[in-house]
């Protein structure tokens, strides 16, 4: 029998348990899977609070439903009966810039309509067609790129928020092969943005008459989806069906390779053997683990920081703010000055996230381009959130319902050279056979990204079992 070792109890390291035990059935090998989780609690971040009436999420409030993973493990689960799509008003999104709320257009016409580029910045974003593509290789920021094809307007009100919204990230100092190789991909391929999505959309439409359909050139897509309970109903349903025991407050100190496998040195001083081990743990973490094993897998791993975030739930009485809530919220634009990064308008995108007659907004407070917000106390994380609101959406009211979630390693940031650091991170590892790695600090920080990593690194697990015999 095959002994392995999850590392973490979070998205990652529960649905690779899953797709283990599935796997294993599948080709009938014989394996005994066990979760080692640090906390006292599985889920990792994904935590769904139930307050007063309020239901807020303490990390990630979904996922996009145009990837098939995630959606085709909640029907192994037998979860998918409780999906709940985000409603028709989640179209609506908005960008704070130049002291007012922009509604993101949604297509060219609107794109020309609204005012949140200037003529002069539309002017030059429609010059994209014109820039020559970058062939050198060498790895280039999302803002480098941006001022580059797009202009500098396009940088601060387009690209800079939805780098914010996504990883807490600054375009200043993230890699955009790593954090959207779509992107990357469409200028080598066809030249600039707007041929990609002249030539994708012209190939869209002819092979929708045929039946078919193809990648939009926009980028990611789809409906958010979450659960009635919450975003957490993903990984509780993972522990009900895993047949793999999960331990909780059983961290790992020191991960020692021995003949056939490896030992692995608890935080209370308890030992586990393993013959193959996952790691699903955040990078540091696994550093500290590795640092007496291989100090230079340890100071690859090191190198991939990570932004700090503030996460602020407020609940008011819906007759206290006088603005239309039909949307997903907003985001703010680069040089905004605020505190805030965005707000999301919970309880408009999804039900039961607020009592009846009562709204739950949802502010993100910190990341790359502000790490000192983690340091502040939580009464001035709360009022600069209020000033916030009160000077984008004119809410006057104190909030009568307030959580703040502190998250001081909250995302994954890839910086340029990430994915060349992957490239010797793997070649190191291969000295440490057995040892696997997966988790959103190397492929993608989003639920879609976890779930189809976690599938891909137990592919090579059982794999690497069969070789052994």
């Amino acid at each position: 029998m095959a002994k392995i070792v999850v590392l973490g109890a979070g998205i990652s390291g529960l649905s690779t348990a899953y797709a283990l035990e599935s796997l294993a059935k599948r080709d009938n090998l014989d394996v005994e899977i066990v979760v080692l989780e640090k906390r006292e609690r599985a889920g990792g971040k994904m935590m769904s609070v139930k307050a007063d009436g309020f239901l807020c999420e303490w990390g990630p409030n979904g996922f996009l439903d145009n990837k098939p993973m995630t959606l085709d493990l909640c029907r192994s689960l037998g979860i998918d009966v409780n999906l709940l799509r985000s409603n028709d008003n989640a179209r609506k999104r908005f960008i704070y810039a130049a002291n007012t709320l922009h509604r993101l257009p949604e297509n060219a016409a609107s794109f020309f309509k609204s005012n949140l580029l200037s003529w002069p910045g539309k002017l030059r974003l429609g010059c994209e067609m014109l820039i020559p593509t970058k062939r050198d290789g060498a790895d280039e920021t999302l803002a480098d790129f941006a001022r580059r094809r797009l202009g500098r307007e396009a940088l601060e009100r387009l690209i800079a928020p939805m780098v914010s919204g996504i990883f807490a990230g600054d375009p200043e100092t993230m890699s955009l092969r790593s954090c959207f190789p779509r992107i990357h991909q469409l200028e080598q391929e066809y030249g600039g943005l707007l041929k990609a999505m002249a030539k994708l959309g012209r190939q869209k439409r002819a092979e929708v008459k045929a039946g078919k359909q193809v990648a939009s050139a926009a980028g990611p897509g789809g409906t958010l989806t979450s659960f009635e309970g919450g975003i957490q109903d993903l990984t509780d349903g993972l522990v009900k069906k895993l047949g793999a025991e999960v331990r909780t407050d059983s961290g790992v100190t020191w991960i020692e390779p021995k003949q056939g496998g490896f030992l692995l040195h608890l935080e209370d001083e308890t030992q586990v053997e393993a013959e193959i081990v996952v790691s699903a743990t955040p990078a540091h973490a696994l550093a500290e683990m590795l640092t007496q094993t291989d100090e230079q897998s340890a100071a690859l791993l090191k190198k991939i920081p990570y932004a700090s975030m503030n996460v602020v739930c407020f609940g008011y009485e819906r007759d206290k703010i006088t603005m239309d809530l039909s949307g997903f919220g907003y985001l703010i634009a680069k040089g905004g000055k605020r505190n805030t990064l965005g707000t999301l308008w919970d309880s408009s995108i999804f039900p039961n996230r607020a009592p009846e007659g009562q709204v739950l907004l949802r502010s993100m407070f910190g990341g790359a381009t502000n790490p000192q917000a983690i340091e502040l106390s939580e009464e001035e994380v709360k009022q600069k959130t209020m000033d916030d609101l009160k000077l984008i959406m004119g809410i006057e009211a104190a909030p009568d319902f307030v959580k703040v979630f502190r998250h001081r390693r909250a995302i994954p940031q890839y910086v340029p050279g990430h994915s060349e650091r992957l490239v010797e991170l793997d070649s190191r590892l291969d000295s440490i056979p057995g040892l696997f790695l997966t988790g959103n600090a190397f492929f993608g920080v989003g639920i879609n990204d976890c779930v189809n990593a976690s599938n891909q690194i137990s592919d090579k697990v059982i794999a690497e079992i069969k070789k052994r015999g």
